[in-house]
């Protein structure tokens, strides 16, 4: 395998093709109060606008230098809306979006261009994100005519075959068209293309959900190693929370175009405080046949809410087995419990936040039953806050 240096083209005169590790805590894209609703209308000629779909709807979250952000949550919640926003692929109905202070969201022309050259994307789907009439080469090279500056001219041809090499494909392959690989090798390829202009952010829609199992381990395996060679930060979205775990240092968890927990791993998965991502832990898949029998499940009552017409307060609260007359009139706050300590204690958006009983508990019972909002039914190990502490 090449170098880092070697793989991503020429640098720019006075620079260096790694940027030096910045200290771990600096934030190199920073979200706020992130909105993207697309209308909806009526007619055919004069269209009248008669409500909006909140794909998402208000969602704030540092991604810090160097580190990977999950993305979890269930189909039509969100996560590849907020990924297209993020790149401005589409344009944001408020909030703000800054990397390194700048504010993005905003921008268009050759500003907006600047900017994308430090994020890139992978896509969810290898088959239907690589152009059947290019060939490998003219693909990951498209990026360097772009950006004439990263690899002059001369040098594409080199820097491509680096490329290759890098993502672990033969460089001899520049040649081929995308027919001529499997679904792994395609999404390789798209990769390599995230990489080719030396980018600080890739953001990974879903990059793995269409591959075989055997297949996803070794392209998170290289995203995992190419993060360390060349000091990548990823936001990484997927379906599902084993892979999430395995490559991520923080998880956010959506539902409904907002983000209702966010916390470090550990945090999330040994100690959620949230019903909604107790209910996606418990629906993890357990390779052993014992443990799986022996498990405490939450099953969900119930559809998920239209994003066009979301309930008031808590969008959760009419799957909710916690659910009290004010979580239907006040909004919970992403904010760490006052109630909770420890690891315990992280972000999340609920007015009763309590880590998960061990056991058959009331949470469950609750579930299958077809606890109605309002009931009462609490099945969180902490006591409920009092009126006004959530």
């Amino acid at each position: 395998m090449t170098d880092g240096a070697t793989a991503l083209g020429a640098a720019k005169p006075g620079e260096t093709a790694f940027t030096p590790p910045v200290q771990q805590g600096e934030a190199i894209l920073e979200v706020r109060d992130l909105v993207k609703h697309f209308p909806l209308t009526k007619g055919v000629i004069i269209k009248k606008p008669v409500g909006a779909v909140k794909a998402v709807d208000g969602v704030s979250f540092d991604l810090v230098k160097g580190e990977t952000l999950g993305i979890v949550g269930e189909s039509g919640c969100g996560k590849s809306t907020l990924a297209k926003v993020l790149m401005n692929l589409e344009p944001a109905t408020a909030g703000s979006v800054r990397y390194k202070g700048e504010e993005i969201s905003t921008l268009s022309g050759p500003a907006l261009k600047a900017v994308r050259r430090n994020i890139q994307m992978v896509f969810q789907d290898p088959y239907t994100s690589l152009n059947p009439r290019m060939t490998v080469g003219d693909i990951i090279g498209e990026p360097f005519q772009i950006h004439p500056e990263v690899a002059p001219k001369g040098d594409r041809r080199k820097a491509v075959q680096d490329l290759l090499d890098v993502v672990g494909l033969n460089p001899e392959y520049i040649n081929r068209y995308p027919h001529q690989f499997s679904g792994g090798q395609r999404q390789r390829i798209g990769i390599a293309r995230g990489l080719a202009l030396r980018p600080e952010i890739i953001i990974c829609d879903e990059p793995v959900s269409a591959l075989d199992v055997s297949v996803q381990a070794q392209v998170i395996n290289l995203l995992d190693q190419l993060q360390k060679e060349f000091n990548l930060s990823y936001m990484f979205i997927a379906h599902d929370l084993s892979i999430v775990r395995h490559i991520s240092d923080r998880v956010g968890v959506m539902y409904l175009g907002r983000l209702v927990e966010i916390g470090s791993d550990l945090e999330i998965y040994e100690h959620a405080t949230h019903p909604y991502t107790q209910a996606l832990l418990s629906a993890v898949p357990l390779p052993d046949p014992a443990a799986r029998e022996a498990r405490d499940r939450i099953v969900l009552v119930g559809d998920v809410p239209s994003p066009a017409n979301p309930p008031s307060g808590c969008r959760f609260r009419t799957r909710c087995w916690k659910a009290q007359d004010r979580c239907a009139t006040e909004v919970p706050l992403l904010v760490s419990p006052s109630w909770l300590g420890g690891l315990a204690g992280h972000d999340s958006a609920c007015h009763f936040a309590a880590e998960r009983e061990s056991g058959p508990s009331a949470a469950e019972r609750g579930a299958e039953g077809g606890a109605e909002p309002g009931n009462g039914v609490d099945g969180g190990s902490a006591a409920p806050p009092e009126e006004g502490q959530g």
